[in-house]
């Protein structure tokens, strides 16, 4: 094993269910449902699991989960969440395992790794014939960052902030286009695109207007108030993910479907 590697990923403190959660598990939510639209089979392998709080999301739609992390701290929740399932500490690059499955899930990791084309042939490899792989990334042309280079906080869309590198481990970013290009390279072929939620703020500052915004009374803010009262809170997040469908190039996140 990359022990050197291993370490690196040990250093990362984000974990979906513990950094920024509000946003970030109402978007895991949303990616998790972006993946069983374009799921097949019964059978799951999800690499990286994280803390399994997507693997959870998933895990119901499949008879058979399987998840894969370098960190034992992550795994330590993984296990804790999912009891069920079978997980491995391993980095991706060193995974391996004769069972192949339906389908097969990257989220958020190729923007981590050392050899992006390299963990696209790995992943990929673990796929029935006619399985998927599923690979969602950061946007780097989100509408939020395009909004942080008018702004000046950021200079380009592409740039890693110190919260990219240091807490999260990215290496580099991704457009819908680099990511195919990747794809393509890695020799797999992309059969859809798409992105996941429509989002206008920073990670700090959705996650503070989720849980402190203004969502019911008189002064709610959205228009014609006096109808029937809803969960607004759960309705703008719903209609993120739903104008995201339509404008996939300004989401959070991007993702390709792909098959050999």
């Amino acid at each position: 094993m990359n022990q050197d590697e291993k370490r690196l990923q040990e250093t990362f403190t984000w974990a979906r269910s513990q950094v920024y959660c509000d946003y970030n598990t109402i978007l895991g939510y949303y990616q998790a449902q972006a993946c069983l639209e374009h799921s097949r089979g019964d059978s799951l392998l999800d690499m990286p699991c994280g803390d399994a709080t997507l693997t959870a999301m998933l895990a119901p739609r499949f008879r058979r989960v399987v998840g894969v992390d370098a960190s034992g701290k992550h795994l330590e929740l993984a296990r804790a969440t999912l009891p069920n399932a079978t997980f491995h500490e391993k980095l991706i690059e060193e995974f391996d395992t004769s069972e192949r499955f339906y389908t097969v899930t990257m989220i958020n990791i190729l923007e981590h790794v050392v050899d992006p084309i390299a963990a696209l042939q790995k992943a990929a490899s673990f796929m029935n014939d006619d399985g998927v792989l599923l690979v969602h990334v950061p946007n780097a042309r989100a509408i939020n960052r395009r909004l942080a280079v008018l702004m000046g906080t950021l200079t380009e869309c592409e740039e890693l902030s110190p919260f990219d590198i240091q807490v999260v481990g990215h290496r580099r970013s991704y457009t819908l286009q680099t990511l195919c290009a990747d794809i393509r390279r890695a020799g797999l072929r992309v059969t859809a695109t798409g992105g996941v939620f429509y989002k206008i703020l920073s990670t700090p500052q959705m996650d503070w207007f989720l849980k402190n915004g203004q969502w019911a009374g008189s002064d709610f803010g959205w228009g014609r108030v006096g109808g029937p009262q809803k969960d607004w809170k759960a309705e703008f997040c719903r209609a993120s993910y739903e104008i995201g469908k339509e404008h996939p190039e300004d989401c959070n996140i991007i993702y390709a479907c792909v098959t050999h």
